[in-house]
């Protein structure tokens, strides 16, 4: 595992912080600390999970990593779509934290999970993801509909009755805003049973509690959120917007949240979204979503990736959460 980074200073650069660097064209020089590494389409590996790259949308150069456990059991498999975090600036399914996290995830469930690479801001500001969302729910549509030209994978270990949209962080928030999209189409024969989002990635004008106590957080420090949001919401427009904050989403939404699938919430104590993710929590709740809450107390923003027994906690749960919905489901 990676180790977090020391404490900061009061006088912080977000810039160095993220290893960024903004071009005169709008685009970034991202300075990646994170290596990447290839998939592993075939045995022997020694990964738990074998994985393939497919393309998605030849226009907007995205594609999926597919992860299938190895060895296999012989039923058919839940699907799940990842969204990785990133503060949708930053990194890739390839990114070796989301590659090995995905890759342990889709064999201890057991599933078939497809991480979607979808389009970075600022060079694709929201809602550029969010699409890119949805063409990786179209593209499962479309191989369920097909079997005999689906990719094997799906075809002959895919249950699309059994799919679920999960994310981390700013894939948390690509997560909800697929789901809601998703209410609006026929994707039949997918079946989208739950929504997992893991310390998902929301704000708003005013300062929360929790943002003001952590300013100088690790992780996640006041400065470095803020510069990733000016770099990923619609040009011209301030945190009270729909895509950040989660009182104006209600308002906006309201006809649809009720229609949400099953929902599960993960956050921590330490982390300075998380007043936010528990008003998020708190909405659905109130408008009749079957809620599942996992906030702990310590912890901070993506402890998963640093300490391998919060990574095993968030697998248990997300188990859970899936055999419950599941099993539910099939009653």
């Amino acid at each position: 595992m990676s180790e977090p980074p020391p404490p900061l200073s009061s006088a912080m650069d977000p810039f160095e912080f993220l290893k960024i660097k903004l071009n005169p064209d709008g685009s970034l020089t991202r300075n990646y600390v994170i290596p990447m590494v290839p998939p592993c389409p075939a045995p022997p590996t020694s990964e738990p999970s074998l994985s393939i790259d497919i393309p998605l949308n030849a226009a907007a150069n995205t594609s999926l990593r597919l992860f299938l456990p190895h060895p296999h059991p012989t039923a058919k498999l839940p699907l799940l779509f990842y969204f990785h975090g990133g503060g949708f600036i930053l990194y890739h399914p390839s990114s070796s934290v989301f590659h090995h996290s995905c890759a342990a995830l889709a064999a201890s469930l057991p599933g078939v999970i497809a991480s979607v690479d979808y389009r970075l801001c600022p060079e694709h500001r929201l809602p550029a993801a969010y699409d890119d969302a949805h063409d990786a729910l179209l593209w499962a549509q479309s191989q369920a509909r097909n079997p005999a030209q689906a990719h094997p994978w799906l075809r002959d270990h895919v249950d699309f009755s059994k799919c679920f949209l999960m994310g981390s962080s700013a894939g948390g928030n690509i997560a909800y805003f697929a789901a809601l999209r998703a209410l609006d189409h026929d994707l039949s024969p997918l079946n989208i049973l739950g929504l997992i989002m893991n310390v998902p990635y929301f704000s708003g004008s005013d300062r929360s509690d929790s943002e003001l106590r952590l300013v100088n957080d690790r992780i996640l420090p006041l400065p470095a959120n803020d510069l990733m949001w000016s770099l990923s919401l619609p040009e011209g427009v301030d945190r009270d917007h729909v895509y950040c904050n989660p009182t104006v989403a209600e308002g906006v939404h309201a006809d649809k949240i009720g229609r949400l699938p099953a929902c599960l919430i993960n956050g921590y104590g330490g982390d300075p979204l998380i007043d936010k993710q528990k008003m998020l929590a708190n909405i659905l709740e109130a408008r009749g979503v079957r809620m599942e809450k996992r906030f702990v107390e310590g912890g901070y923003h993506a402890v998963e990736i640093f300490e391998p027994a919060k990574a095993l906690a968030l697998g248990e749960n997300i188990k859970n959460f899936i055999l419950s919905v599941t099993s539910q489901s099939s009653m």
